[in-house]
């Protein structure tokens, strides 16, 4: 047995603690995935970390070693007791225990730079199912200043953040990552490297953040509102679905629209690239 598992199930006896479905908890124990986390967040001295959901501290023990600071978000109260137990002696760590979803982080990192000025900001975690897509379109569409995002996710949600808009796995939230972020796969994580496991696969995946976004545009809310229409009737051709949905007028004009911009009039909404929907947008 190795020793995260031995301590992950010395803490769970010692604070009477189970893994609680409802906030979607599962403890990682495995030391490559852990090792894998935290050397692909390439986190410095001069950093400061947000992690979400640190559950019993594993991660954060060794995040602590790596960063300037570490602001770690729980909402679960049982496992607020076990961080402040464990690591309340450290310099460079705070705890808030507070639902991420209601977090003002661009806030909070300002609040933070009043004091010390960080060198870049980071988000890891080791995210719950049931709410994966929220807190990562949180993180990207406020704008905070983030240099990137390293979490462990369901493997079949992953696979639709890191693909390339047009591939097998597109969809709507496919191209909403890919503007704001550069998405890359660090490790096909097993259900057996948790305790208790899970009845999915999870990945690790790593998103760095653009500096600029890959398409120019004058209203980026239009272009989401079209790829959210067409893909809701990804069965139908893109110029039915933005018909119904009223994004083209009527068909001859879409006809138009898809002619001028040389696009097939059968295509579908996941064959289409990012700047295929700018153009939509900036014409329609």
């Amino acid at each position: 047995m190795n020793s995260i598992v031995e301590e992950t199930k010395y803490m769970m006896g010692k604070y009477h603690i189970k893994a609680n479905k409802s906030l979607g908890q599962n403890f990682l124990v495995n030391e490559e995935a852990i090792n894998k986390i935290i050397e692909n967040s390439q986190i410095g001295k001069e950093d400061l970390v947000i992690e979400i959901g640190p559950g019993l501290g594993t991660l954060t023990k060794h995040l602590l070693k790596k960063a300037q600071k570490v602001i770690c978000i729980e909402l679960d109260k049982k496992m607020v007791e076990i961080l402040e137990n464990r690591f309340s002696n450290n310099q460079n760590f705070e705890l808030l225990n507070q639902d991420i979803l209601k977090v003002n982080l661009k806030s909070l990192i300002e609040e933070q730079n009043k004091n010390t000025r960080f060198q870049k900001v980071k988000i890891v975690a080791n995210l719950p199912y049931y709410i994966t897509t929220p807190i990562i379109m949180k993180l990207l569409e406020e704008e905070i200043p983030l240099e990137s995002i390293t979490i462990m996710i369901q493997k079949e949600v992953a696979d639709r953040l890191i693909a390339t808009p047009g591939e097998k796995q597109t969809g709507a939230i496919t191209y909403r990552v890919y503007y704001y972020a550069k998405a890359q796969e660090i490790l096909e994580v097993p259900n057996d490297y948790f305790i208790p496991k899970p009845e999915v696969t999870s990945k690790i995946i790593k998103l760095s953040i653009r500096k600029e976004p890959p398409v120019i545009l004058e209203d980026k809310e239009k272009m989401f509102k079209i790829i959210k229409c067409a893909f809701m009737q990804r069965r139908k051709t893109l110029l039915n679905a933005l018909v119904n949905a009223k994004i083209f007028e009527n068909k001859g004009k879409g006809m138009q629209i898809l002619k001028d911009l040389k696009l097939d009039l059968n295509i579908r909404a996941e064959k289409l690239s990012l700047q295929d929907y700018a153009d939509i947008a900036r014409n329609s």
